[in-house]
């Protein structure tokens, strides 16, 4: 069952809900942008987690700051990944050795920048990075990227676009292209878990 937890990043008190397993595996989730309505509770961050739990992870999804009961404002990404390196510590923190990183939207483009000295995340997985609405130009090689998915419909993450990037982010990267799905997976909810619950 999850919990409500807290944690801090620096001075910034943020708030998630976590759910911790027996197994040494954990995972953070993080969520669409604030500015447009985004936080933990949306349904595909949601979703992200309930796969990952089912597969024997700890999870904690989080607020980023400034969004719901976390501290702080929106600062355009940078301090949204320190957020992230706060959210694997504080996993590390509970004894937990192998994390994982998976964003959706907004989360995947902070993800893409994230660089933690304390809380290596070993493997990440994106859900429709935004690469239509984002500037990823400045994100070079992700080494631990494992899987991309987004939909066939998706114009604020599409997958011709994408392509384009994954041979700098990752060449050995698999893109999972659901058929028919949009940027909020509407009526495909049951394949986005399939696709991801066969990578995990």
């Amino acid at each position: 069952m999850e919990e409500r937890v807290v944690f801090y990043s620096g001075d910034l008190q943020l708030e998630g809900y976590a759910d911790f397993q027996s197994s040494q595996k954990g995972v953070v989730v993080t969520h669409p942008h604030p500015l447009y309505g985004g936080d933990m509770y949306n349904t595909v961050v949601d979703l992200i987690t309930q796969i990952f739990r089912s597969k024997g992870f700890s999870t904690l999804r989080f607020n980023f700051r400034g969004v719901g009961g976390s501290q702080g404002h929106y600062d355009h990404g940078a301090g949204e990944a320190e957020d992230v390196c706060a959210a694997g510590q504080y996993l590390k923190s509970k004894k937990i050795g192998k994390l994982s990183l998976a964003g959706y939207s907004f989360g995947a483009w902070v993800n893409a920048s994230v660089k933690c000295e304390n809380a290596v995340f070993e493997t990440m997985v994106m859900v429709s990075p935004p690469v239509a609405f984002m500037d990823f130009n400045h994100v070079q090689s992700i080494d631990n990227l494992r899987l991309v998915i987004t939909g066939s419909h998706d114009e604020i993450a599409p997958p011709e676009q994408i392509k384009k990037f994954l041979s700098r982010w990752n060449p050995s990267v698999e893109l999972e292209i659901i058929d028919g799905a949009d940027h909020f997976y509407w009526d495909h909810f049951k394949a986005l878990d399939q696709v991801l619950a066969s990578y995990i």
